[in-house]
Protein backbone atom coordinates (compact mmCIF):
# COMPACT_ATOMS: atom_id res chain seq x y z
CA UNK A 1 0.00 0.00 0.00
CA UNK A 2 1.20 3.50 -0.92
CA UNK A 3 -0.04 6.37 1.18
CA UNK A 4 0.57 9.76 2.70
CA UNK A 5 0.05 10.16 6.41
CA UNK A 6 -3.56 9.29 7.25
CA UNK A 7 -4.96 9.89 10.73
CA UNK A 8 -5.08 6.64 12.67
CA UNK A 9 -8.09 7.61 14.73
CA UNK A 10 -11.39 9.21 13.81
CA UNK A 11 -12.78 11.64 11.26
CA UNK A 12 -16.00 13.63 10.88
CA UNK A 13 -18.85 12.22 8.82
CA UNK A 14 -22.50 13.10 8.20
CA UNK A 15 -24.62 10.07 9.03
CA UNK A 16 -28.29 9.18 8.67
CA UNK A 17 -30.17 7.42 11.46
CA UNK A 18 -33.38 5.45 10.97
CA UNK A 19 -36.25 5.68 10.72
CA UNK A 20 -36.26 9.15 9.08
CA UNK A 21 -35.25 12.83 9.20
CA UNK A 22 -32.34 12.22 11.58
CA UNK A 23 -28.97 13.61 10.40
CA UNK A 24 -25.99 13.74 12.75
CA UNK A 25 -22.31 14.61 12.47
CA UNK A 26 -20.33 11.81 14.10
CA UNK A 27 -16.73 10.93 14.79
CA UNK A 28 -16.16 7.57 13.09
CA UNK A 29 -13.04 5.48 12.34
CA UNK A 30 -11.01 6.69 9.37
CA UNK A 31 -11.51 4.23 6.47
CA UNK A 32 -8.65 1.89 5.58
CA UNK A 33 -7.61 -0.11 2.53
CA UNK A 34 -9.59 -3.36 2.64
CA UNK A 35 -8.83 -4.72 -0.84
CA UNK A 36 -5.86 -4.28 -3.23
CA UNK A 37 -8.13 -2.32 -5.63
CA UNK A 38 -9.16 0.21 -2.95
CA UNK A 39 -8.17 3.86 -2.79
CA UNK A 40 -8.65 6.25 0.14
CA UNK A 41 -9.65 9.78 -0.85
CA UNK A 42 -9.36 12.84 1.37
CA UNK A 43 -12.61 14.65 0.57
CA UNK A 44 -12.31 18.31 -0.31
CA UNK A 45 -15.99 18.94 -1.10
CA UNK A 46 -19.14 16.79 -0.97
CA UNK A 47 -22.61 17.68 -2.20
CA UNK A 48 -26.17 17.14 -1.08
CA UNK A 49 -28.32 15.60 -3.82
CA UNK A 50 -32.07 15.20 -4.24
CA UNK A 51 -31.56 11.43 -4.27
CA UNK A 52 -30.33 11.67 -0.66
CA UNK A 53 -33.82 12.75 0.34
CA UNK A 54 -35.32 9.34 -0.38
CA UNK A 55 -33.29 7.87 2.47
CA UNK A 56 -33.65 11.01 4.59
CA UNK A 57 -37.44 10.72 4.43
CA UNK A 58 -37.32 7.03 5.27
CA UNK A 59 -38.51 5.98 1.81
CA UNK A 60 -35.43 4.01 0.81
CA UNK A 61 -36.26 0.76 2.58
CA UNK A 62 -33.10 1.21 4.67
CA UNK A 63 -32.79 0.77 8.43
CA UNK A 64 -29.02 1.00 9.02
CA UNK A 65 -26.94 3.95 10.15
CA UNK A 66 -24.47 4.95 7.44
CA UNK A 67 -22.38 7.83 6.08
CA UNK A 68 -24.40 9.90 3.61
CA UNK A 69 -23.60 11.28 0.20
CA UNK A 70 -22.57 10.11 -3.24
CA UNK A 71 -21.02 13.25 -4.75
CA UNK A 72 -17.44 14.07 -3.74
CA UNK A 73 -14.16 15.43 -5.04
CA UNK A 74 -10.81 15.15 -3.30
CA UNK A 75 -7.23 13.94 -3.20
CA UNK A 76 -5.83 10.42 -3.24
CA UNK A 77 -4.05 9.69 0.05
CA UNK A 78 -3.69 5.89 -0.07
CA UNK A 79 -3.50 3.25 -2.79
CA UNK A 80 -4.01 -0.50 -2.55
CA UNK A 81 -1.42 -2.97 -3.80
CA UNK A 82 -3.03 -3.24 -7.26
CA UNK A 83 -1.68 0.16 -8.27
CA UNK A 84 1.66 0.42 -10.05
CA UNK A 85 3.40 0.62 -13.41
CA UNK A 86 3.03 -3.13 -14.04
CA UNK A 87 -0.80 -3.23 -13.88
CA UNK A 88 -1.21 -4.73 -17.35
CA UNK A 89 -4.58 -5.33 -19.02
CA UNK A 90 -6.52 -3.32 -16.47
CA UNK A 91 -8.10 0.18 -16.56
CA UNK A 92 -5.49 2.90 -17.00
CA UNK A 93 -5.67 4.24 -13.45
CA UNK A 94 -4.24 1.02 -12.01
CA UNK A 95 -0.99 1.95 -13.76
CA UNK A 96 -1.05 5.73 -13.47
CA UNK A 97 -2.92 6.85 -10.33
CA UNK A 98 -0.67 8.37 -7.68
CA UNK A 99 -0.95 9.65 -4.13
CA UNK A 100 -1.69 13.38 -4.36
CA UNK A 101 -3.79 13.17 -7.54
CA UNK A 102 -7.03 15.15 -7.58
CA UNK A 103 -10.00 12.94 -8.37
CA UNK A 104 -13.76 13.10 -8.77
CA UNK A 105 -15.87 10.01 -8.31
CA UNK A 106 -19.04 8.89 -10.07
CA UNK A 107 -21.78 8.11 -7.59
CA UNK A 108 -21.43 4.37 -8.19
CA UNK A 109 -18.49 1.99 -8.03
CA UNK A 110 -17.67 0.51 -11.44
CA UNK A 111 -15.03 -2.16 -12.05
CA UNK A 112 -14.45 -1.04 -15.65
CA UNK A 113 -13.56 -4.60 -16.66
CA UNK A 114 -16.77 -6.63 -16.85
CA UNK A 115 -19.09 -7.08 -19.83
CA UNK A 116 -21.56 -4.55 -18.41
CA UNK A 117 -18.89 -1.87 -17.94
CA UNK A 118 -17.36 -2.55 -21.36
CA UNK A 119 -20.75 -1.84 -22.96
CA UNK A 120 -20.89 1.50 -21.12
CA UNK A 121 -23.63 0.52 -18.66
CA UNK A 122 -21.35 1.34 -15.74
CA UNK A 123 -24.16 2.21 -13.32
CA UNK A 124 -25.12 -1.48 -13.22
CA UNK A 125 -21.68 -3.08 -12.86
CA UNK A 126 -22.04 -6.52 -11.25
CA UNK A 127 -19.32 -5.60 -8.74
CA UNK A 128 -20.64 -2.08 -8.29
CA UNK A 129 -22.12 -0.29 -5.34
CA UNK A 130 -23.80 2.98 -4.46
CA UNK A 131 -21.95 5.46 -2.26
CA UNK A 132 -24.00 6.68 0.69
CA UNK A 133 -25.71 3.39 1.45
CA UNK A 134 -25.42 0.73 4.17
CA UNK A 135 -23.29 -1.31 1.78
CA UNK A 136 -20.82 1.51 1.10
CA UNK A 137 -20.24 4.61 3.22
CA UNK A 138 -20.62 7.85 1.32
CA UNK A 139 -18.56 10.94 0.66
CA UNK A 140 -20.07 13.41 3.13
CA UNK A 141 -17.04 12.80 5.31
CA UNK A 142 -13.43 13.85 5.62
CA UNK A 143 -12.23 10.56 4.10
CA UNK A 144 -13.88 7.93 1.93
CA UNK A 145 -12.88 4.47 0.74
CA UNK A 146 -13.37 3.88 -3.00
CA UNK A 147 -13.52 0.20 -4.02
CA UNK A 148 -12.51 -0.74 -7.59
CA UNK A 149 -11.10 2.77 -7.80
CA UNK A 150 -9.08 2.11 -10.96
CA UNK A 151 -12.32 1.60 -12.85
CA UNK A 152 -14.30 4.20 -10.91
CA UNK A 153 -12.40 7.45 -10.35
CA UNK A 154 -11.54 10.16 -12.84
CA UNK A 155 -8.05 11.57 -12.42
CA UNK A 156 -8.31 15.34 -12.81
CA UNK A 157 -4.53 15.63 -12.39
CA UNK A 158 -3.93 13.48 -15.48
CA UNK A 159 -6.59 14.22 -18.15
CA UNK A 160 -4.85 11.95 -20.66
CA UNK A 161 -6.52 9.02 -18.88
CA UNK A 162 -10.01 9.96 -20.15
CA UNK A 163 -11.49 11.19 -23.40
CA UNK A 164 -12.99 14.53 -24.40
CA UNK A 165 -14.20 16.07 -27.64
CA UNK A 166 -12.47 19.29 -26.63
CA UNK A 167 -8.99 20.21 -27.94
CA UNK A 168 -6.33 18.97 -25.53
CA UNK A 169 -5.19 22.50 -24.63
CA UNK A 170 -8.77 23.57 -23.88
CA UNK A 171 -9.22 20.53 -21.69
CA UNK A 172 -6.04 21.22 -19.69
CA UNK A 173 -6.83 24.92 -19.26
CA UNK A 174 -10.33 24.09 -18.10
CA UNK A 175 -9.01 21.79 -15.38
CA UNK A 176 -6.68 24.55 -14.20
CA UNK A 177 -9.36 27.22 -14.08
CA UNK A 178 -12.66 25.53 -13.20
CA UNK A 179 -13.48 25.57 -9.48
CA UNK A 180 -13.78 22.32 -7.54
CA UNK A 181 -17.37 23.27 -6.67
CA UNK A 182 -18.11 23.14 -10.39
CA UNK A 183 -16.12 19.97 -11.13
CA UNK A 184 -18.05 18.27 -8.32
CA UNK A 185 -21.15 18.32 -10.54
CA UNK A 186 -19.49 15.62 -12.63
CA UNK A 187 -20.12 13.10 -9.85
CA UNK A 188 -23.86 12.80 -10.57
CA UNK A 189 -26.16 15.65 -11.49
CA UNK A 190 -24.58 16.82 -14.76
CA UNK A 191 -23.90 13.33 -16.20
CA UNK A 192 -27.49 12.41 -15.27
CA UNK A 193 -28.85 15.49 -17.02
CA UNK A 194 -26.82 14.76 -20.15
CA UNK A 195 -27.90 11.11 -19.99
CA UNK A 196 -31.59 12.08 -19.94
CA UNK A 197 -31.21 14.42 -22.90
CA UNK A 198 -29.21 11.96 -25.00
CA UNK A 199 -31.63 9.12 -24.29
CA UNK A 200 -34.50 11.25 -25.54
CA UNK A 201 -32.85 12.74 -28.62
CA UNK A 202 -31.58 9.33 -29.78
CA UNK A 203 -34.77 7.40 -29.10
CA UNK A 204 -36.43 5.65 -32.09
CA UNK A 205 -39.75 7.38 -31.30
CA UNK A 206 -38.06 10.75 -31.91
CA UNK A 207 -36.46 9.71 -35.22
CA UNK A 208 -39.33 10.78 -37.56
CA UNK A 209 -39.17 14.36 -36.25
CA UNK A 210 -35.36 14.48 -36.46
CA UNK A 211 -35.08 12.92 -39.94
CA UNK A 212 -38.19 14.36 -41.54
CA UNK A 213 -39.23 10.89 -42.68
CA UNK A 214 -42.20 8.86 -41.37
CA UNK A 215 -41.96 5.59 -39.54
CA UNK A 216 -40.29 3.22 -40.45
CA UNK A 217 -38.45 5.04 -43.25
CA UNK A 218 -36.87 7.29 -40.63
CA UNK A 219 -34.36 4.45 -40.09
CA UNK A 220 -33.46 4.15 -43.78
CA UNK A 221 -30.79 6.03 -45.67
CA UNK A 222 -33.01 5.99 -48.76
CA UNK A 223 -34.79 9.16 -49.82
CA UNK A 224 -38.11 7.36 -50.30
CA UNK A 225 -40.71 9.20 -48.24
CA UNK A 226 -42.97 6.18 -47.89
CA UNK A 227 -46.02 8.41 -47.63
CA UNK A 228 -48.07 10.26 -50.21
CA UNK A 229 -48.38 13.27 -47.90
CA UNK A 230 -45.15 15.20 -47.32
CA UNK A 231 -44.04 16.47 -43.93
CA UNK A 232 -45.06 20.01 -43.09
CA UNK A 233 -42.73 22.45 -41.39
CA UNK A 234 -44.53 21.92 -38.08
CA UNK A 235 -43.96 18.15 -38.27
CA UNK A 236 -40.23 18.82 -37.91
CA UNK A 237 -40.59 20.69 -34.60
CA UNK A 238 -39.54 18.57 -31.62
CA UNK A 239 -41.71 19.20 -28.54
CA UNK A 240 -40.02 18.32 -25.24
CA UNK A 241 -41.18 18.58 -21.63
CA UNK A 242 -38.87 18.42 -18.61
CA UNK A 243 -40.69 17.57 -15.37
CA UNK A 244 -38.85 18.61 -12.20
CA UNK A 245 -36.49 21.57 -11.90
CA UNK A 246 -34.29 20.57 -9.01
CA UNK A 247 -30.54 20.59 -9.75
CA UNK A 248 -30.74 17.50 -12.00
CA UNK A 249 -33.75 18.91 -13.83
CA UNK A 250 -31.86 22.14 -14.51
CA UNK A 251 -28.92 20.09 -15.80
CA UNK A 252 -31.26 18.03 -18.01
CA UNK A 253 -32.85 21.19 -19.42
CA UNK A 254 -29.50 22.84 -20.12
CA UNK A 255 -28.27 19.60 -21.71
CA UNK A 256 -31.33 19.33 -23.93
CA UNK A 257 -31.03 22.96 -25.00
CA UNK A 258 -27.39 22.35 -25.89
CA UNK A 259 -28.23 19.27 -27.97
CA UNK A 260 -31.02 21.09 -29.81
CA UNK A 261 -28.89 24.16 -30.44
CA UNK A 262 -25.83 22.19 -31.55
CA UNK A 263 -27.83 20.03 -33.97
CA UNK A 264 -29.95 23.00 -35.09
CA UNK A 265 -33.18 21.13 -34.40
CA UNK A 266 -36.39 23.22 -34.38
CA UNK A 267 -38.00 22.76 -30.98
CA UNK A 268 -40.54 23.69 -28.36
CA UNK A 269 -39.36 23.00 -24.80
CA UNK A 270 -41.28 23.50 -21.58
CA UNK A 271 -39.63 23.12 -18.18
CA UNK A 272 -42.16 22.24 -15.47
CA UNK A 273 -42.18 22.51 -11.67
CA UNK A 274 -44.88 23.37 -9.11
CA UNK A 275 -42.35 25.22 -6.90
CA UNK A 276 -41.99 28.89 -7.83
CA UNK A 277 -38.40 29.25 -6.55
CA UNK A 278 -37.28 26.41 -8.80
CA UNK A 279 -39.02 27.95 -11.79
CA UNK A 280 -37.32 31.27 -11.08
CA UNK A 281 -33.94 29.53 -10.92
CA UNK A 282 -34.58 27.90 -14.29
CA UNK A 283 -35.59 31.22 -15.83
CA UNK A 284 -32.41 32.86 -14.53
CA UNK A 285 -30.33 30.01 -15.92
CA UNK A 286 -31.96 30.29 -19.35
CA UNK A 287 -31.49 34.07 -19.43
CA UNK A 288 -27.80 33.63 -18.63
CA UNK A 289 -27.11 31.18 -21.49
CA UNK A 290 -25.83 32.90 -24.62
CA UNK A 291 -27.81 32.96 -27.87
CA UNK A 292 -25.74 30.16 -29.41
CA UNK A 293 -26.52 27.87 -26.48
CA UNK A 294 -30.26 28.56 -26.54
CA UNK A 295 -30.95 27.55 -30.12
CA UNK A 296 -33.83 29.05 -32.07
CA UNK A 297 -36.80 27.25 -30.54
CA UNK A 298 -39.53 28.27 -28.13
CA UNK A 299 -38.82 27.88 -24.42
CA UNK A 300 -41.12 28.25 -21.43
CA UNK A 301 -40.87 27.64 -17.68
CA UNK A 302 -44.30 26.93 -16.21
CA UNK A 303 -46.27 25.41 -13.37
CA UNK A 304 -48.15 22.18 -14.05
CA UNK A 305 -51.52 23.41 -15.33
CA UNK A 306 -49.99 26.18 -17.43
CA UNK A 307 -47.53 23.69 -18.91
CA UNK A 308 -50.33 21.32 -19.93
CA UNK A 309 -52.09 24.19 -21.69
CA UNK A 310 -48.88 25.31 -23.41
CA UNK A 311 -48.13 21.82 -24.75
CA UNK A 312 -51.70 21.57 -26.02
CA UNK A 313 -51.37 24.96 -27.70
CA UNK A 314 -48.02 24.15 -29.27
CA UNK A 315 -49.09 20.76 -30.63
CA UNK A 316 -52.81 21.24 -31.34
CA UNK A 317 -53.55 18.77 -28.57
CA UNK A 318 -51.22 16.02 -29.83
CA UNK A 319 -48.71 16.17 -26.94
CA UNK A 320 -44.95 16.21 -26.40
CA UNK A 321 -42.73 13.89 -28.41
CA UNK A 322 -40.38 13.36 -25.47
CA UNK A 323 -40.78 13.89 -21.73
CA UNK A 324 -37.84 13.90 -19.30
CA UNK A 325 -39.09 12.92 -15.84
CA UNK A 326 -36.51 14.00 -13.27
CA UNK A 327 -38.50 13.70 -10.05
CA UNK A 328 -39.01 10.02 -9.34
CA UNK A 329 -42.55 9.75 -8.01
CA UNK A 330 -45.95 8.60 -9.20
CA UNK A 331 -47.40 12.09 -9.64
CA UNK A 332 -44.55 13.04 -11.98
CA UNK A 333 -45.02 9.86 -14.00
CA UNK A 334 -48.76 10.52 -14.22
CA UNK A 335 -48.04 14.01 -15.53
CA UNK A 336 -45.53 12.62 -18.03
CA UNK A 337 -48.12 10.15 -19.32
CA UNK A 338 -50.71 12.91 -19.57
CA UNK A 339 -48.59 15.28 -21.66
CA UNK A 340 -46.72 12.78 -23.87
CA UNK A 341 -48.07 12.16 -27.36
CA UNK A 342 -49.03 8.81 -28.83
CA UNK A 343 -45.82 7.20 -30.13
CA UNK A 344 -43.88 9.35 -27.68
CA UNK A 345 -41.17 8.52 -25.14
CA UNK A 346 -40.89 9.11 -21.39
CA UNK A 347 -37.30 9.13 -20.12
CA UNK A 348 -37.28 8.78 -16.33
CA UNK A 349 -34.01 9.34 -14.43
CA UNK A 350 -35.62 10.20 -11.09
CA UNK A 351 -35.08 7.67 -8.30
CA UNK A 352 -38.39 5.89 -7.79
CA UNK A 353 -39.46 4.37 -4.51
CA UNK A 354 -41.57 1.36 -3.67
CA UNK A 355 -45.02 2.49 -4.91
CA UNK A 356 -45.91 0.77 -8.19
CA UNK A 357 -46.18 2.70 -11.43
CA UNK A 358 -49.61 4.27 -11.76
CA UNK A 359 -50.25 3.31 -15.40
CA UNK A 360 -51.84 0.09 -16.56
CA UNK A 361 -50.71 -2.00 -19.49
CA UNK A 362 -53.85 -0.91 -21.30
CA UNK A 363 -52.89 2.75 -20.91
CA UNK A 364 -49.42 2.10 -22.28
CA UNK A 365 -50.82 0.11 -25.18
CA UNK A 366 -53.39 2.77 -26.02
CA UNK A 367 -50.69 5.43 -26.47
CA UNK A 368 -47.88 3.33 -27.99
CA UNK A 369 -45.46 5.07 -25.64
CA UNK A 370 -42.01 3.93 -24.59
CA UNK A 371 -40.81 4.13 -20.99
CA UNK A 372 -37.05 4.45 -20.49
CA UNK A 373 -36.20 4.14 -16.81
CA UNK A 374 -33.22 3.97 -14.53
CA UNK A 375 -29.91 5.04 -13.10
CA UNK A 376 -27.43 7.06 -15.12
CA UNK A 377 -24.16 5.24 -15.96
CA UNK A 378 -22.31 8.29 -14.68
CA UNK A 379 -18.80 7.08 -15.41
CA UNK A 380 -19.67 6.42 -19.06
CA UNK A 381 -21.37 9.84 -19.27
CA UNK A 382 -18.43 11.73 -17.75
CA UNK A 383 -16.75 12.84 -21.03
CA UNK A 384 -19.78 14.58 -22.61
CA UNK A 385 -20.74 15.98 -19.20
CA UNK A 386 -17.25 17.45 -18.77
CA UNK A 387 -17.44 19.06 -22.22
CA UNK A 388 -20.79 20.65 -21.37
CA UNK A 389 -19.45 21.81 -17.99
CA UNK A 390 -16.65 23.65 -19.77
CA UNK A 391 -19.04 25.19 -22.30
CA UNK A 392 -21.60 26.30 -19.74
CA UNK A 393 -19.50 27.86 -17.00
CA UNK A 394 -21.94 30.79 -17.16
CA UNK A 395 -24.38 28.47 -15.35
CA UNK A 396 -22.17 25.88 -13.67
CA UNK A 397 -19.30 28.12 -12.58
CA UNK A 398 -20.73 30.40 -9.90
CA UNK A 399 -22.03 30.10 -6.36
CA UNK A 400 -24.98 31.91 -4.84
CA UNK A 401 -26.00 33.95 -7.89
CA UNK A 402 -29.55 33.78 -9.29
CA UNK A 403 -28.36 31.61 -12.20
CA UNK A 404 -25.87 29.52 -10.19
CA UNK A 405 -26.69 25.88 -9.76
CA UNK A 406 -24.84 25.86 -6.41
CA UNK A 407 -26.45 28.02 -3.74
CA UNK A 408 -24.04 27.67 -0.82
CA UNK A 409 -20.94 25.96 0.56
CA UNK A 410 -21.32 25.17 4.25
CA UNK A 411 -19.55 23.32 7.05
CA UNK A 412 -20.67 20.05 8.62
CA UNK A 413 -22.14 21.79 11.66
CA UNK A 414 -25.03 22.95 9.48
CA UNK A 415 -25.76 19.50 8.04
CA UNK A 416 -29.03 18.79 9.88
CA UNK A 417 -30.44 22.24 9.12
CA UNK A 418 -29.38 22.07 5.47
CA UNK A 419 -30.98 18.66 4.95
CA UNK A 420 -34.18 19.99 6.53
CA UNK A 421 -34.22 23.14 4.36
CA UNK A 422 -33.40 21.20 1.19
CA UNK A 423 -36.20 18.74 1.85
CA UNK A 424 -38.66 21.64 2.17
CA UNK A 425 -37.47 23.34 -1.07
CA UNK A 426 -36.13 26.27 0.94
CA UNK A 427 -32.66 25.98 -0.58
CA UNK A 428 -31.15 24.57 -3.75
CA UNK A 429 -27.88 22.75 -4.36
CA UNK A 430 -25.61 22.83 -1.30
CA UNK A 431 -21.99 21.69 -0.98
CA UNK A 432 -20.35 20.63 2.28
CA UNK A 433 -16.75 21.50 3.11
CA UNK A 434 -15.61 18.81 5.58
CA UNK A 435 -12.67 20.88 6.77
CA UNK A 436 -14.38 24.19 7.61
Amino acid sequence: MTSTEIPSGFHKAIRWYPPAYDIRVDEVPVPRIQHPDDVIVKVKLAALCGSDLHIYRGHGGINSVHVCGHEFIGEVVALGESYGSDAQGRPALYSSLKVGDKVVSPFTVNCGECHVCRLGYTGRCLDGGLFGSPALDGGQAQYVRVPKAGGTLFNLSNPSTWSSALPEETKKNALLNIADSSLLMLADILPTGVFAALQAINHPKVAPVITGKPWPHCFSKDDVLGNEVSFTESDRILTVAVIGLGPVGVCATVSMLDVLATRKIPFQLVAIDPVESRREKMKAVYNTIDVEGKGTGDFAVLAIDEAKAKIGEWTAGVGATAVLEVVGNTSAINLAYEVVRAFGVIVSVGVHGEPPLPMSGRQLYNKNISLDFGRCPSRAMFPPAFDLLVKRQDVFGGIGEPASLVDRIVDFSQAADIYRAFEKNQIGKVIFDPWK
